[in-house]
């Protein structure tokens, strides 16, 4: 991890947890927003040890805020959140520790994730970087999908090793892809644009297995991303509909 330029560093529960990983982020003065259990014990100024539940309940309505931390496959991401100061003894010249509250807007399901960063850092920024974990759990699983990512049976680690290289290099290639034809061939109106699936769909009929009707092949594709658009905007309709 040294010198890996990163502006945060956002993981799961499994290393929110670990007390040596959030020490060694802080003295390399590296932000992190990490997730936690709701019984995560912490320490608020001013009060006793409490658990990140209890501290969540204790939140009023108004300080709850609704934020789209950033859209997904299936529209906008809305969810309320909130934030609690924490103790910030030890912590770097300039920083803030706190606790990071999302709650589902439908289910009233909660998330918490422990943070630390400049305490100039607004609540929406936070809840941005919160957000970029879906990002790369979603490649992580278009991997596995598109790239067989978990097809190893992982008897020897060299072999495992090639294996998710390949995988990922694979990947790689579906989004430089993708990433280019939109760049340089914006789709028209009512068609989404190239996506690593559809690429990778189209890579293994016409450069996979050769055929002689790749014509049909590209208007059907044509067709399937004429439909998706229309899907998606439907979604989207609906879905601003149901937001408060």
């Amino acid at each position: 991890m040294p010198g890996v330029p990163a502006a945060w560093v956002t993981a799961d529960e499994v290393y929110g947890g670990n007390p040596s990983l959030r020490a060694w982020l802080e003295t390399h003065r590296m932000p992190y927003v990490l997730a936690i259990r709701c019984t995560e014990v912490l320490q608020v100024p001013d009060g006793p040890p409490t658990p990140a539940k209890l501290l969540a309940a204790g939140v009023p309505p108004e300080r709850w805020l609704t934020i789209n931390p950033g859209d997904g496959a299936k529209g906008k991401r809305w969810y309320a959140w909130t934030q609690v100061e924490l103790t910030a003894d030890s912590a770097p010249a300039g920083w803030a520790r706190r606790l990071l509250i999302r709650r589902n807007l439908r289910t009233g399901a909660l998330a918490f994730y422990r943070c630390a960063g400049p305490a100039t850092l607004p609540l929406a920024a936070l809840a941005r970087v919160a957000g970029c974990r879906w990002r790369i759990e979603e490649a992580f699983q278009a991997t596995k999908g598109l790239c067989g990512l978990d097809q190893h049976q992982v008897r020897r680690w060299r072999s495992w090793y090639r294996w998710v290289t390949l995988a990922m290099l694979a990947y790689a290639f579906l989004v430089v892809v993708a990433r280019t034809e939109r760049d340089q061939h914006p789709p028209p109106p009512g068609v989404i644009a190239l996506t690593c699936s559809e690429i990778a769909h189209l890579f293994a009929a016409l450069v996979g297995r050769p055929i002689d009707d790749w014509l049909h092949r590209l208007r059907w594709s044509w067709w399937r991303r004429r439909h998706q658009a229309r899907a998606r905007r439907a979604h989207y309709q609906r879905q601003a509909a149901q937001q408060p």
